[in-house]
């Protein structure tokens, strides 16, 4: 089954020809690559079946850890970095709700270390932690990674001053390789819950792993319902081989299309604040598949209308360069309407009995029509709601769409070479031996 719902009649003006023969065979071709693993990169397919094979005793040792641990404590620290937390985080906060971090729900509070070095970033954690009640989710396949290195051995000491070494083991989750790996040794030293991450999923294919669902279950949202979206976009982008109706494949070439008729960015646009960390994550999907060997569009997110008051002046009229991907939501969750005022000082009378959302619609329609008629080519997606099942559904189709674009661009998607330049010089700075 898929939800999505695709509008190009704001992008094809722009791109003329874009589903012409040639971005449709190449298409065809990429997608081949991913079904059959021919392509660079295959030993990291895992991801392509990964919602079918998981295995349901998996899912239930995750719902029994959380059931375990979520009455007893008020915060879950989710230690990682890139992949290793941005999947879960963009799930949590566009699920469990704007105000979650201020007590708002009966879930623990999910915080994030590991993705930083700021100190005062640390300071301000243990300051929390040494008021509230909490337990840990380490992620990590080697255990060596810095930041969450860093982060673990701050949180573990911490941790374990407080509530004592046999406590804080039982408050300790180890997210890591299968087989090897100093986090995986520590963790069978010590005791924690353990999973493993699977060998053939890197870190920005893994939310829906235990890497994701071990937080998100955590916080009190649905992890089966989220698994059954990714297998529902699954069949689709796994069963339909026509580049116009498999929404991977146009998802690609639309892509590959801006970027061919000179617009190397792409802004992936949402109009609900809840849905920041869906774009960091597909910018990290996105950036890190693509980016290499001097080729690969710009990933860029924005969160409108509050960015439309920071960005929409270059957006409007400044150099065209970008084209924009609208993740549009048909229905919220909630309803709040705009009250009758008597004395109307604020002129807004008008709009009384309105729903929020009716007026946030139409100023989608219409920064829609005002980007357009800058030249700035729009492509919008619609989802019927933000749910486990509908976040399932995208995160599996910008996966697959992921795969199927870097192969269009001619790159190994599943590496990530540079990222090894800024480590090689802060060993060396820091004066690590053998560096």
């Amino acid at each position: 089954m898929n939800e999505l719902v695709f509008r190009t009649e704001r992008l094809l003006p722009h791109l003329e020809g874009f589903d012409n023969q040639q971005f449709a065979e190449s298409a065809k071709t990429a997608r081949r690559k991913v079904l059959d693993g021919s392509g660079a990169g295959n030993d990291f397919l895992g991801w392509r079946d990964w919602p079918e094979k998981i295995d349901t005793k998996i899912v239930e040792k995750i719902a029994a850890d959380a059931a375990r641990l979520a009455p007893k404590i008020k915060i879950f620290v989710v230690i990682g970095i890139g992949g290793s937390y941005l999947g879960a985080r963009a799930v949590i906060e566009a699920l469990q709700g704007s105000f979650a971090t201020m007590g708002m729900t009966n879930r623990p509070v999910v915080v994030y270390a590991g993705h930083t070095l700021s100190e005062d970033y640390y300071a301000d954690l243990m300051n929390l932690l040494d008021a509230n009640d909490y337990a840990v989710a380490v992620i990590s396949k080697s255990g060596t990674t810095t930041e969450p290195a860093v982060a673990f051995r701050i949180v573990k000491d911490h941790i374990e001053r407080k509530y004592g070494k046999t406590e804080a083991a039982r408050r300790i989750i180890a997210i890591t390789d299968a087989r090897k790996g100093t986090l995986r040794q520590i963790a069978l030293d010590e005791g924690y819950s353990m999973y493993e991450i699977p060998d053939d999923i890197g870190g920005r294919f893994s939310v829906l792993t235990p890497v994701g669902l071990v937080p998100i279950a955590m916080a009190g949202l649905d992890i089966n319902a989220l698994l059954d979206g990714a297998r529902e976009m699954r069949e689709v982008c796994l069963g339909d081989e026509n580049p116009s109706t498999n929404p991977a494949m146009l998802y690609a070439m639309i892509r590959q299309a801006a970027c061919a008729k000179g617009y190397p960015v792409e802004m992936l646009v949402n109009f609900m604040p809840q849905l920041v960390y869906l774009g960091e994550w597909w910018k990290q999907l996105y950036g890190e598949s693509e980016g290499k060997d001097g080729l690969g569009i710009l990933p860029h997110s924005a969160t409108f209308t509050t960015d439309l008051h920071s960005m929409g002046q270059y957006i409007q009229d400044g150099q065209r360069l970008l084209f924009e991907t609208v993740l549009s939501v048909a229905k919220p969750k909630r309803h709040v309407e705009i009250p009758y005022d008597e004395k109307n000082l604020d002129g807004l009378n008008y709009l009384q009995h309105k729903s929020i959302n009716d007026i946030n619609h139409c100023a989608q329609e219409g920064t829609v029509m005002a980007h357009n008629s800058g030249r700035v080519p729009v492509l919008e997606i619609e989802v019927p709601e933000v749910s486990e099942r509908t976040l399932g559904q995208l995160i599996y189709f910008f996966e697959f769409a992921c795969g199927v674009s870097a192969y269009m661009t001619g790159v190994n998607p599943f590496n990530q070479p540079g990222v090894e330049a800024y480590k090689s010089n802060m060993f060396r700075l820091l004066g690590k031996p053998g560096v």
